[in-house]
This record gives C-alpha cells, sequence and structure tokens, in this order.
C-alpha cells in the first residue's frame, strides 16, 4: 500500500522544499496543510504534486477525527517562525499547541512524527548541545519550541512510533521568497546587490567586530537530506541538531554572494578589505530593537545526530550558498547577470 504523507507548513519554506523531496522519490499521496493568508506562498506548491490541501485552521479536528484515513508519516513544518513576534498567546497557539495535538494523535494510530524544532532554544547559551542546562531561549519562539521538545522527551520513553525532532540553525536556499525579513541572509544579500550594487550587514555589537557575528548557515538541500534520512530509518528518535557543525561569519555570506555574481559576470574575485573599500559591502549600526535578543553566535553540536549513523553530507558557506546564488540566477527573470 502506497504511504500517505502529511506536510504541515506545506507551502512554506522549509516544507515545500520536503514535498519537493518526496515528489522526486515518486511520492505524490501527500497532503499539504498551511495558511494562505499570504498567497504568494501558493506559488512553492504549483510545481509540487500533492494530494490535497488543507487549510491549518480545519485541519487538526478532521486528522483527529481520522478524516484523512491511515497516515504514515507527519513532516510537523508549520509554525510561526518569526522571532521578533512578541503576542505570546499567538505563538504558543501557532506552535505549541498544535505540536501537542499532532504529538497525541501520534501516539495513538502509530503515525510517525518528524519535526521542526530551532536553535533559537538555545538564545542566550554559547554550547549547542542537546541538553537542558545549555537551552536559554531569547524569545517566546524559542520558548514555543523548547516547551514542546520537553513535552517529547518526556514522551520518548513510552511511544510507540518514531518521534524526531530537529533543531535548526540558520537554513537558506530556494523557495524563502515569500518571507520577507525573516528569509536568510543569502537571501537579502544577493537582493540588496543586485537591486544597490551593494551589500549591507549589521556593524559591531558586543565583542564582534562588524559583519563578524556568526551563525552555523544550512542549505536546506542538506536539511531535506537529513530528514529523509531519518524517514527512511524509522528506529531513531529523540531531538537533534540540525545544522552543519562549523559557525561561519556573515561577512564570509556577503563575500560568497558578492564573488559568485561577479563571476557570472566574468569580473574577478574580490577579497572582503576590496569590497569594504569599494563600496561593494556596508556596515550599517547594529539596531536597538536587537540588543539583548540576539544570537551573536550559533554552531550545532552534531554528535547526538551523527551517533544515529546519519552521514549525509553538508555543505558549507562557499559552497551551498554559491549554489543558491546561481539558483537564483536563473529563476529570478529580473536578476540576470
Amino acid at each position: 500500500m502506497a504511504r500517505r504523507l502529511i506536510v504541515t507548513g506545506g507551502a512554506g519554506f522549509i516544507g515545500s522544499n520536503i514535498i519537493h523531496a518526496l515528489n522526486q522519490r515518486g511520492l505524490t499521496d501527500i497532503i499539504a496543510v498551511d495558511n494562505l493568508t499570504n498567497g504568494d506562498k501558493a506559488l512553492n506548491l504549483a510545481d509540487l504534486a500533492i494530494s490535497d490541501y488543507v487549510d491549518k485552521d480545519t485541519f487538526y479536528d478532521a486528522l483527529s477525527a481520522g478524516h484523512y484515513g491511515p497516515i504514515d508519516t507527519i513532516f510537523h513544518e508549520g509554525a510561526c517562525s518569526s522571532t521578533t513576534e512578541r503576542n505570546g498567546r499567538y505563538v504558543m497557539a501557532s506552535n505549541y499547541e498544535p505540536s501537542k495535538k499532532l504529538l497525541a494523535y501520534c501516539q495513538n494510530t502509530g503515525t510517525r512524527l518528524l519535526y521542526a524544532s530551532s536553535a533559537a532554544t538555545y538564545g542566550a547559551s554559547t554550547t549547542f548541545t542537546e541538553a537542558p542546562t545549555n537551552e536559554k531561549p531569547l524569545n517566546v519562539y524559542g520558548y514555543s519550541k523548547l516547551l514542546f521538545d520537553q513535552v517529547v522527551r518526556r514522551a520518548l520513553p513510552v511511544l510507540n512510533t518514531q518521534v524526531a525532532g530537529f533543531r535548526y540553525f540558520n537554513v537558506y536556499g530556494p523557495r524563502e521568497q515569500h518571507k520577507g525579513g525573516m528569509a536568510s541572509v543569502a537571501f537579502h544579500n544577493f537582493n540588496q546587490f543586485m537591486a544597490e550594487g551593494r551589500v549591507r550587514l549589521f556593524g559591531e555589537y558586543g565583542p564582534y567586530q562588524p559583519g563578524e557575528q556568526m551563525r552555523d548557515f544550512i542549505a536546506v538541500k542538506d536539511l531535506v537530506a537529513t530528514k529523509l534520512w531519518f524517514f527512511d530509518n524509522p528506529g531513531h528518535s529523540g531531538v537533534f541538531n540540525l545544522g552543519t557543525g562549523k559557525a561561519q561569519p556573515f561577512n564570509d555570506v556577503a563575500t560568497t554572494v558578492v564573488n559568485t555574481v561577479r563571476a557570472a559576470r566574468s569580473l574577478p574575485p574580490l577579497d572582503r578589505a576590496e569590497m569594504v573599500r569599494t563600496g561593494l559591502l556596508e556596515y550599517v549600526p547594529f539596531p536597538d530593537t536587537l540588543r539583548g535578543r540576539y544570537q551573536c553566535y550559533t554552531q550545532a553540536d552534531m554528535r547526538a545526530l551523527r551517533a544515529t549513523g546519519c552521514t549525509v553530507a553538508l555543505d558549507n558557506v562557499a559552497n551551498g550558498v554559491a549554489d543558491y546564488v546561481h539558483h537564483l540566477l536563473r529563476t529570478q527573470p529580473d536578476h540576470t547577470p
């Protein structure tokens, strides 16, 4: 019997990339769940094969009532993903409560659950190992993700099905164009450079020099490949980091974007100092609104995930961001070299 799958947040950035990867395997009995108030997200589904689309407001009750029949696996990507959202009731209602409903459903039916957590659970921490002592969220988004991870941890000893959460670090790649301010720095840098001929990054903040704030940047194709490894290996449950295991500065992203576009224009590469001198790279004052609420450094400890036997290769910024820029140059008609 063919496996019926559900992807919540299916029209979103990561959800639509998961559906694309499942389609490449010939899997099309997929129910995409989302909220299309932002109708631009529908374009992420337009080239994909799904069996149904369901609005999130009707989905959870219908699922609990057995409306969709036997479900093999739920990829739970749907959430309010804004780290700057201050309405805690809205964030908890969007992130925590639906996740609990899915966990209860999966416990009752044996459906597998592969869900999105976040590196925002670490917040102010400087150690990124999946342990409660390192979990210090700086905003209600991070707290909503942490609280559900805690529910999953308590449930793991009695689960009769696979439940695996993945703490995403900084993800970039195709199908994020609808995300506005929450899109990746690579996406913003590319659009700035194509529109203005320059890239802007935050200036110094705390101990970090301009553009030297560091994140663990992971290409969405690698994130999806890792999640599908767990899909293929249902014996592994838990809460896992999902980054590359290597922190890199925002300056690396910006210089990769600029030099990839320059190469497409048959221009020689420049180092960062030359980009700053010629105005291709500009630093802006660190915003007051983010002071005390901003992660300046993240680096996934990947030991727990690797201990499962998952050996998916993960691109660094130089390779992954360059591939993404080539994709943007091919697919955005207004952005020709």
